[in-house]
């Protein structure tokens, strides 16, 4: 799934480093065999930009690395049993979202909680996705669900078939606090660790207070605001203050929350921790705007740039999961978004329309090198469109 090409024109390129998130004076991305290897501008790279197969023109727009879903609830195959829809991974694309996380398998009808079944479940699903690109999307999938039953050895057995993702909040617990054991477990076998927060959310998971978390210890604290119930202020204040946990912002939870928790974490100087997921499909829906529309949301109601924001959606979140993609920069997968303000806005580009709450409009969605979309089927119709050099048909009419 990986190609060659290189990517001119652009007005602006977004770094996904919240420590320099734009790049200075550059133009030009070169992606050689599915990797960035060049960013710069046109004028210096030229031999490179006449010896690419294929030359995406921003036409002066944004460009940027793909959004990365951090919480996205796949099963097995494009298909949400939740919401029973079908290509919903495919239209994710068409969101800008190259890239997303499970937070475990946990909508498979008749999960398993034994331990031989919740490490199979894992197992397949991983194996599933690492053959399986819907859309072109990189699908990292088979998080352990935690249960009481798993014992040491399972998550050494776990971590050398390549199992490196947890979920834990929806284990057989009679209490939470009781998931100690195998949340160090997993952590002292090289697995990333999300906890779920707040409220329950489904039958089979109970409320996880930030007394909990502080025992747990996860590396990632899951929707810390809200999926979809809100912790209280003072708890989040001291999960923020007293831990290293990433702080996992949603869609599917609640705004207000969101809003507080990145203004205080950018005041207080912690905002790498800061990752964005969409927390969907779930009750909520399937949303392949999931992240844009958190994006836009914060960059319009908190104090926080737009670019930071696209940052904490991208560059944080491969930080955190240690993912290929998410920068663009060069050794980086290629995952590269090409966005405008859309049509109608009162801002003259991307990062000014999400300044104001417009969700902008994607012409190109690139991943492994390759176009995957252009003029997206979800966003508004962006103000200008990237223009493909040979010219890619099928891709023109598959849009608006």
């Amino acid at each position: 799934m990986s190609g060659s090409l290189a990517v001119v024109g652009a007005g602006i390129i977004l770094s996904g480093d919240h420590r320099a998130p734009i790049v200075a004076d550059a133009d030009t991305v070169i992606v050689r065999d599915g990797l960035i290897t060049a960013v710069g501008r046109q004028v210096d790279l030229q031999a490179e930009v006449d010896a690419s197969p294929q030359v995406v023109d921003a036409a002066g727009t944004t460009v940027a690395p793909g959004l990365i879903d951090s919480h996205c609830h796949v099963v097995l195959g494009d298909y949400t049993p939740r919401q029973k829809t079908v290509d919903f991974l495919a239209s994710y694309v068409h969101g800008g979202i190259t890239s997303v996380v499970s937070p475990g398998e946990i909508h498979a009808p008749g999960r398993p909680s034994s331990a031989a079944g919740v490490k199979a479940l894992a197992i397949a699903a991983k194996e599933c996705f690492d053959n399986f690109h819907p859309g072109g999307m990189t699908v990292h999938a088979g998080a352990v669900v935690l249960e009481p039953t798993l014992s040491e050895q399972d998550f050494a057995d776990l971590q050398e078939v390549g199992v490196h993702l947890a979920k834990f909040g929806f284990g057989k617990y009679s209490d939470p606090a009781d998931g100690v054991d195998q949340v160090r477990w997993a952590k002292e076998h090289g697995i990333t660790v999300m906890c779920h927060s707040g409220g329950a959310s489904i039958p089979g998971s109970k409320p996880i207070t930030p007394e909990h978390l502080l025992a747990l210890a996860p590396h990632v604290c899951g929707h810390v605001n809200g999926g979809p119930t809100a912790l209280r202020e003072d708890g989040v204040d001291l999960i923020m203050d007293e831990t290293d946990m990433a702080l996992q912002l949603v869609q599917a939870g609640n705004l207000r929350s969101a809003v507080r928790i990145i203004d205080r974490a950018a005041e207080k100087g912690m905002f790498e921790r800061v990752v964005i997921g969409s927390d969907t499909p779930t009750g909520t829906g399937v949303m392949p705007l999931g992240v844009l529309k958190t994006v836009a949301e914060l960059s319009s109601l908190s104090e926080v740039a737009p670019e930071l924001v696209w940052a904490a959606a991208s560059g944080n979140n491969a930080r955190v999961w240690d993912l290929p993609a998410g920068f663009i920069e060069p050794g980086r997968a290629a995952d590269i978004v090409v966005l405008d303000a859309p049509w109608g806005s009162t801002r003259d580009d991307a990062l000014g329309a999400l300044e104001v709450g417009d969700i902008p409009g994607i012409t190109a969605v690139i991943t492994g090198g390759v176009v995957r979309a252009l003029r997206s089927r979800n966003t508004p119709a962006a103000a200008r469109a990237a223009v493909v050099t040979p010219r890619i048909e099928h891709l023109e009419s598959a849009g608006h």
